[in-house]
């Protein structure tokens, strides 16, 4: 098995890091001592520790994204005016499947959207693009034809609370004293009882002003 390059070296160093310490609370040295690399190599693979927060993230969530995205372009192929609940399964589905129970790989991505979503540090949520923007307005579009009710502030709101339910739920998941002995069934029934939750709280009532 090839030994991993320097910039994935210091991408599953900082990944970890970010994830248990936050953006503020890791430094570059830390991160180049736990990728063995030396400190000049930040900046010569990503120019700055908050272009390789940036690196960090999109690693994590770009394949969720892609994920999402053919969820969505599955749904409208099927039907115009797909279901709220349906909109929920293709949106959220991808982020269990993105941190399965029980793997290593898993319980990073978790602790690392909690990072992105939760940390102080404008670095941690300033690193989205078109990309990643191109995705949230899809999803907003389409919730907000099934939900015409919702302004687009509390439309926003409420998805954010997917990220949050979903990435919260399974980060609890691995820190489980035992994770790896989650069975399959529970893993499919956190699942279910997710998208169940979900549904109702994008389907509630607009709230009042």
């Amino acid at each position: 098995m090839a030994t991993p390059d320097t910039r994935t070296q210091i991408l599953d160093a900082a990944e970890h890091l970010f994830a248990e310490h936050g953006y503020r609370g890791t430094s570059v040295r830390a991160i180049t001592k736990l990728a063995g690399a030396n400190l000049a190599a930040v900046g010569y693979h990503f120019g700055s520790k908050a272009e390789l927060m940036a690196a960090v993230a999109r690693r994590v969530i770009e394949p969720i994204n892609a994920a999402q995205c053919a969820g969505l372009d599955t749904l409208l192929a099927r039907t115009p005016d797909p279901s709220v609940s349906e909109l929920v399964e293709a949106f959220a589905g991808p982020l269990f499947d993105g941190m399965p129970a029980g793997d290593e790989g898993g319980a990073r991505t978790s602790r690392l959207i909690v990072t992105i979503l939760s940390d102080p540090a404008e670095e941690a949520r300033n690193w989205t693009g078109p990309a990643e923007d191109s995705v949230r307005e899809r999803y907003l579009a389409a919730f907000a034809r099934v939900l015409p009710g919702l302004s687009p502030e509390e439309l926003r709101f409420r998805m954010r609370g997917i990220l949050a339910v979903t990435a919260v739920d399974r980060l609890e998941v691995h820190q489980q004293p035992s994770p790896g002995c989650v069975s399959p069934v529970a893993g499919e029934a956190a699942r279910r009882w997710a998208i169940t939750f979900l549904t109702a709280a994008m389907s509630a009532p607009p709230t009042r002003t």
